[in-house]
């Protein structure tokens, strides 16, 4: 199933570009200054702590609230622009809006629900939608006969049918308990893998991110500090302290080469040909994986150890060493396995007694535990 959301001869023409915006935005405890340039596809997710002006942003995109100064556009559609007086109003915007609340109309059913504002465009996706997200079955219930994870999706679903060119998600795991949250967090993984449009995604959990984003924006005191790929801004040496929720963490980019029976093991294969080995997982060979591995379970030899415990050794190069501010005892270093980046942290000690410097070649031990594994 692919679900293309697509309409009016695709809006005239495919924007080669995603969400942009400048603006800024007085609030009452900090000014917001925000200057973005978002992908066209795949998922952007904003990061900061609580008041850092994540949900003020989204706002503005949106069309809840008016910038003080500046422009938004999508592709080459323009939103917003305060100097030429052009403010397009939410229901103009071509922009699904999913709250951390559902926000369902409490009077008409599921199917009302998902149908209310929908284009005669979409209407050929309904049952691609409603099967994606697997509320076939809750068609017929009323909003107060849903769980919380079931009427987010029917939230979701909503959103979708609206044909938007973009999808805001604000924090739509909160306040989820931890099964249902999972099984929320597993349709949405689904469903970024077949949608053609950008999605913008808040949320304050490091590992919520870690799994669905692909695009990662640091927001602090209402300015953008960071804006790159998901591996690019979580191997920032200097962004450490920023980045303390996610554990000093790795992404790396795999694909299943094949499955040890025997073992119960299952081998997984970088961009550069080398592997690493987990505990056996239910995924055909081909499927592609994105695999966490957090700084502190990386370890450093100047050459593959013999008789050893850690299954997963990569050659890797040292690219960058750093020092902890809040840490003087340990450092931060860089590694470049092929084309992806590995962090490892390492007592300053156990640096100067291997003479470790940027450019010497060395061999990374992981723990095979120590992987969080989601899908691409």
């Amino acid at each position: 199933m692919h679900i293309a959301l697509e309409t009016h001869q695709d809006r005239l023409k495919k924007p080669a570009t995603g969400l942009q915006l400048d603006v800024r935005k007085r609030l009452d405890s900090f000014s917001l200054n925000a200057k973005l340039s978002l992908p066209a596809h795949g998922v952007s997710a904003l990061f900061g702590v609580s008041g850092s002006g994540k949900t003020s942003l989204l706002r503005l995109i949106a069309g809840l609230d008016r910038p003080d100064d500046g422009s938004i556009r999508i592709g080459e559609r323009l939103l917003v622009d305060t100097r030429r007086n052009v403010f397009l109003p939410p229901q103009r915007r071509h922009i699904g809006v999913v709250f951390q609340e559902a926000r369902l109309f409490p009077h008409y059913r599921v199917q009302g629900n998902l149908t209310y504002g929908m284009p005669a465009s979409a209407r050929s996706r309904f049952s691609d939608i409603v099967e994606l997200l697997g509320i076939g079955s809750l068609l017929d219930r009323l909003p107060g006969m849903l769980s919380g994870g079931e009427a987010r999706r029917v939230s979701i679903g909503r959103a979708l049918l609206t044909d938007p060119d973009l999808l805001l998600m604000d924090e739509p795991l909160t306040g989820l308990d931890g099964s249902r949250k999972q099984e929320l967090l597993r349709y949405i993984l689904s469903l970024t893998g077949e949608l053609e449009i950008p999605i913008v995604y808040i949320s304050h959990d490091p590992k919520e991110i870690s799994a669905i984003a692909d695009h990662l924006v640091l927001i602090e005191n209402g300015s953008v500090i960071a804006s790159d790929s998901l591996d690019r801004v979580l191997n920032r040496i200097d962004l450490t302290s920023q980045l303390g929720g996610f554990d000093a963490a790795s992404v790396l980019e795999t694909q299943v080469s094949r499955h040890d029976q025997e073992y119960g093991l299952t081998h997984l294969t970088l961009d550069d040909g080398q592997e690493l080995v987990v505990p056996r997982l239910d995924a055909s060979p081909g499927t592609r994986l994105r695999v966490r591995i957090p700084a502190r379970d990386v370890a450093l030899a100047l050459s593959a150890p013999q008789g050893t415990s850690y299954r997963n050794q990569l050659d890797v190069m040292i690219e960058r060493i750093g020092t902890l501010p809040d840490n003087p005892a340990a450092v931060e270093i860089l590694l470049a396995a092929g084309n992806q980046r590995l962090r490892a942290r390492l007592t300053r000690k156990s640096h100067d007694e291997m003479g470790l410097a940027e450019g010497t070649l060395a061999t990374a031990l992981i723990r095979s535990v120590a992987f969080d594994i989601r899908q691409c």
